[in-house]
């Protein structure tokens, strides 16, 4: 039950992380969330200003959802260390 435990304790971490990444990218590009989603639409993901912000705001988004919104908002490289 202690390895249950510590995983998902693991994985929340890792979620706010990502969470706070993607929040922290979105201010320094200047970006709402409405920007995101019409620029996720133009890469052709179905995204609304609503569902971008639901995901980002509990940060259960899946890899690929972050990384489209990273090429969407100009971001090439990250520093994982900042994360």
């Amino acid at each position: 039950m202690v390895i249950i435990m510590d995983f998902v304790s693991r994985e929340h971490e890792w979620a706010e992380r990502a969470k706070r990444t993607l929040q922290a990218e979105l201010k320094r590009a200047g970006f709402t969330y409405e920007e995101l989603a019409r620029r996720l639409r133009e890469h052709g993901l179905d995204e609304t200003k609503h569902s971008v912000a639901g995901k980002v705001g509990r940060g259960t988004f899946p890899a690929s959802f972050f990384l489209a919104a990273m090429k969407a908002i100009g971001r090439e490289t990250i520093r994982l260390e900042d994360a």
